[in-house]
């Protein structure tokens, strides 16, 4: 009885060890499978998400120089939203927004001071829309060039930097058409002692 014994506690012993065994072949690659699977259905949704978001909602953008000083600076981040213009209205006076430019590497970011069928003039770094002059909530550095009078085209935009002695801008490029402008920028969210919101 006893070398029954040994013999059935040496088999209970031995059980543990057959369930360790290496996988088969068949197994490890349906594990792989199952693994691959769902990562891409998780990872490519992401990425496609993040990539339309980017392209039709919002994203993120580097102030490159210094042409919206005081009220943007070199290596500023900035949150731009791309749904109000596509989806609701056109640019208001006073938004910063973001266009192309042909020959420009990259977007560049102004201010929208006077809308189609206005009448620009820029005194000094001063505007003037049909010939008064326009109020600005927000702070202007003055400077040169002066600019015009002319009417702004029917679907375009005349565009400034708030560092006006410091900005290419409308004055050198003319009027922008509204099929350019790519967002509207809404707040500096980096650095963080300079969170704030745009005009």
């Amino acid at each position: 009885m006893d070398n029954d014994n040994n013999v059935l506690a040496g088999a209970a012993q031995d059980s543990p060890a057959e369930s360790e065994a290496p996988r088969p072949a068949g197994q490890v690659k349906h594990w792989l499978r199952k693994v691959l699977w769902e990562v891409l259905s998780t990872v490519v949704p992401a990425l496609f998400i993040t990539l339309a978001i980017n392209v039709f909602v919002a994203q993120a953008m580097v102030v490159d120089g210094p042409s919206m000083q005081p009220n943007l600076y070199l290596s500023e981040r900035v949150i731009v939203e791309k749904v109000t213009y596509r989806w609701l209205h056109g640019p208001r006076r006073g938004d910063v927004v973001t266009f192309d430019l042909p020959g420009e590497k990259e977007e560049l970011i102004k201010r929208v001071v006077a809308l189609e069928g206005e009448t620009v003039e820029v005194q000094g770094g001063r505007v003037l829309i049909n010939g008064q002059f326009l109020v600005e909530p927000w702070v202007t550095r003055p400077g040169e060039p002066s600019y015009g009078p002319m009417v702004v085209p029917p679907g375009h935009i005349f565009v400034l930097g708030d560092n006006r002695g410091n900005s290419r801008d409308s004055r050198y490029f003319g009027p922008i058409a509204l099929q350019q402008v790519k967002a509207h920028a809404l707040l500096v969210y980096w650095p963080l002692d300079k969170v704030k919101a745009l005009w």
